[in-house]
């Protein structure tokens, strides 16, 4: 393994594997880990995809605090004589742990900063109809996501891009971009770039989103704010709507995957059309056809099996 520099790699999710993977299969020196605690859903059962058992198959110690002001955890964390520390989707850092490195702390952001600072930046630039986004390297420091830029990388979103999709095109080249950035500073070839706010061009953020914020409201928003919606939320959190056989009859409705069709039309809006193998909804301006959905007590299922399980078909309509 490579002495210098030795590294923390500080990370939490799926998305954060990626670029942890690339790191240790180049031979980086990683001397620790530090990763979220387990959950209470997880403590008997280590997720095939989690930080924790790449660490643990690895041989790589890890720290799992809860408090990341712990005296206990700061002290193992100095333990480690870290020279960087690499952040890929965690929690917010305190100053005790950003600052503890000689080199200083790097974090990847899942946008082009200042651009769609916050938790859920995918999904927010495809709610927002963007048709590009990229990752961004940047030095931590007190401020969430505001620190000098390092790198960045850009590309495209296809017009039929969910969140998921999109996800999966960044993780893919989030390895590259860390290792870019690691040796850009260490062969000191990276100068450190100052957040630049255009004046014509209004900052985006992109706050965590909460099972609320995913319902559809049908009556109010456009056919292209709906489909946006819902490719921005799909497959996580997902959104949602109630869907109702009669007044008394109703069941939460999520919504994975839609087309939209752009047609003038007449029908009252949240009105559900049922065809053989089809189920659209009518929106202003068109509909929404459903592709994949999941009824409330039942599996996400394409649209066939799931118009299969409905018995009554006329007169439902979603709010």
């Amino acid at each position: 393994m490579k002495k210098f520099p030795r590294i923390v790699f500080i990370g939490s999710t799926p998305f954060s594997l990626f670029s942890l993977k690339e790191l240790y299969i180049k031979r980086y020196n990683i001397v620790g880990i530090i990763t979220n605690p387990d959950s209470i859903f997880n403590k008997k059962k280590i997720n095939n995809k989690s930080v924790k058992k790449y660490a643990l198959e690895n041989h790589i110690p890890i720290l799992q605090p809860k408090n990341l002001l712990d005296s206990s955890f700061l002290k193992n964390l100095k333990i480690w004589k870290a020279d960087i520390q690499i952040i890929v989707s965690f929690r917010i850092l305190p100053k005790e742990v950003w600052g503890n490195p000689k080199m200083g702390t790097f974090n990847l952001h899942a946008s082009l900063l200042p651009q769609y600072r916050g938790a859920a930046p995918i999904n927010w630039a495809i709610i927002n109809g963007e048709n590009k986004t990229g990752l961004t390297t940047f030095i931590v420091n007190n401020q969430v996501d505001s620190g000098k830029i390092l790198l960045q990388k850009e590309i495209k979103i296809k017009k039929e891009e969910t969140a998921g999709t999109l996800e999966n095109k960044l993780k893919k080249i989030s390895g590259s971009i860390i290792i870019k950035t690691l040796e850009g500073i260490l062969r000191k070839k990276i100068k450190p770039k100052i957040q630049k706010y255009i004046p014509y061009l209004p900052l985006k953020y992109a706050p965590k989103i909460y099972p609320i914020d995913c319902r559809i409201f049908w009556k109010e928003t456009s056919i292209e704010v709906i489909y946006n919606k819902i490719r921005g939320l799909s497959p996580y959190p997902t959104a949602w709507t109630f869907l109702f056989f009669d007044e008394q009859k109703f069941f939460r409705f999520k919504i994975f995957i839609v087309k939209k069709i752009k047609k003038i039309h007449f029908f009252p809006i949240g009105f559900v059309f049922f065809s053989e193998s089809k189920m659209k909804i009518s929106v202003k301006e068109g509909f929404i056809s459903i592709i994949e959905g999941q009824i409330e007590g039942k599996k996400k299922m394409n649209i066939k099996n799931l118009i299969n399980g409905i018995k009554i078909r006329k007169n439902i309509f979603v709010r």
